[in-house]
């Protein structure tokens, strides 16, 4: 249970100046910096909950001691150094999830030549500044990223808990088309398998090494083609990871990819597919009898159709991409939110929702995307995706409801995780 304030009535008049003596020792003692009060809020606790119209969130040590109404949920009277924020007018949920980011934008790259403020920076242009509290980044190069993790947990950098896969694991001949010269640029070296046994051990070493997780290309843009991984490679990479209890994530391209990552067993689907038509009711339920996770990045695609009149592009969505969505959102598939953000550099969230609402995706459900399903599927539901007492203190603040208009998902007045705000001024 969370620590809570220590409170000691004063009974007699001769306990007075104990009382005074204690006070004194209190304002003298560490600053109590992560103790905050959100106030007069509209909240929902969670996508399933009803909202608490005037509600007040409390928190100490970067975890919820309480909510409620305002009314009768107040800040402990005696606490010291505690933050209000007035919210009267704004909206808070649990803090975002993005489930597809790379911490590979020019911006992070070699962050042991990078100040704390340079790295701060770049983590609120891309994440913090749109609700991000925490991420799954699904290709980087782990060392990199894991510098990145430490210097954010040990307070010296602002940013959100990074989840991350580390190197992506592609098959010979299999380095996407469209990643080769920014790698060489860059001095990027992330190699191709050769076979299953180094494909074993590389993924064994990369958990050892901080994984949370696993990436394979199913399908690789290449210049002739899509190239597939062998399944029997895309097994033995699914087995050792699944062997460690991390979950594995596949880039696609193409319905064949999506039948080698459905047969291996991989966990999250990254994309949907838009050189294909639409998906089949029988493929949709097998990805979701396989307990498959999709996470859309329906913005890529408008970043990607740049040889595309309006046009084409519009009709291409409305046509196929869309209805890949709709299919899998409408059959009970999970959906988690996720952006692409880090390969490309469209921050900027309000695309992403405009289509996930025009795919026909309710509030709710794009609440879930964002909160309950991707904690849920990465084991951190018992204390994460939720406002509750208990729960970490991860919190997004918007300036408008997102239930009466999906847009206001992108326009965040506070990010807050563990109780500490890393975008916006109280």
């Amino acid at each position: 249970m969370p620590r809570q304030f220590p409170y000691t009535p004063v009974m007699r008049i001769r306990f007075v100046l104990p009382v005074l003596l204690l006070g004194t020792f209190l304002a003298c003692g560490p600053s109590r910096s992560s103790d905050l009060a959100l106030v007069h809020a509209k909240i929902y606790p969670s996508p399933t909950e009803p909202a608490i119209e005037d509600g007040t969130i409390l928190v100490h040590d970067g975890r919820i001691t309480a909510i409620g109404p305002s009314a009768t949920t107040k800040p402990p009277r005696f606490a010291r150094a505690v933050t209000v924020i007035n919210c009267k007018g704004l909206v808070v949920t649990a803090g975002f999830w993005n489930s597809h980011v790379h911490i590979l934008t020019p911006g992070l790259l070699h962050p042991e030549k990078l100040s704390s403020q340079q790295i701060t920076s770049q983590l609120e242009e891309m994440l913090t500044r749109w609700g991000f509290t925490t991420v799954f980044d699904i290709a980087s190069v782990l060392n990199d990223t894991t510098r990145i993790r430490r210097r954010i947990e040990s307070g010296e950098v602002k940013g959100p808990r990074i989840l991350t896969v580390g190197d992506p694991f592609w098959a010979k001949g299999g380095t996407p088309i469209y990643v080769k010269g920014f790698l060489a640029d860059n001095h990027i070296n992330i190699p191709e398998v050769e076979s299953n046994a180094q494909a074993v051990e590389r993924a064994r070493q990369q958990i050892h090494d901080g994984a949370d997780g696993i990436k394979i290309f199913a399908g690789s843009v290449e210049r002739d083609g899509i190239l597939i991984m062998p399944l029997d490679l895309a097994k033995a990479i699914v087995a050792e990871a699944h062997r460690a209890g991390k979950p594995v994530f596949a880039h696609p391209s193409n319905q064949e990819g999506i039948e080698i990552a459905i047969q291996s067993g991989v966990d999250i689907l990254a994309h949907t597919t838009p050189i294909d038509g639409p998906w089949s009711s029988s493929l949709v339920q097998r990805m979701k009898a396989a307990h498959m996770a999709l996470t859309p990045t329906l913005t890529l695609w408008h970043v990607e159709s740049r040889n595309e009149s309006p046009e084409e592009f519009e009709k291409g969505m409305n046509t196929v991409v869309l209805p890949q969505l709709r299919a899998y959102s409408e059959a009970g598939g999970q959906i988690l939110f996720g952006t692409d953000v880090g390969y490309i550099e469209h921050f900027d969230t309000s695309e992403e929702f405009a289509w996930m609402f025009r795919a026909g995706m309710s509030f709710q459900q794009i609440l879930a995307s964002l909160t309950t399903n991707p904690a849920e599927r990465f084991g951190f539901s018992a204390h994460s995706g939720r406002i509750a007492k208990g729960m970490d203190a991860d919190l997004v603040v918007l300036s408008a409801d997102p239930a009466q208009d999906f847009s206001a998902f992108s326009r965040v007045a506070f990010t807050i995780r563990l109780g500490k705000i890393m975008f916006g001024k109280p």
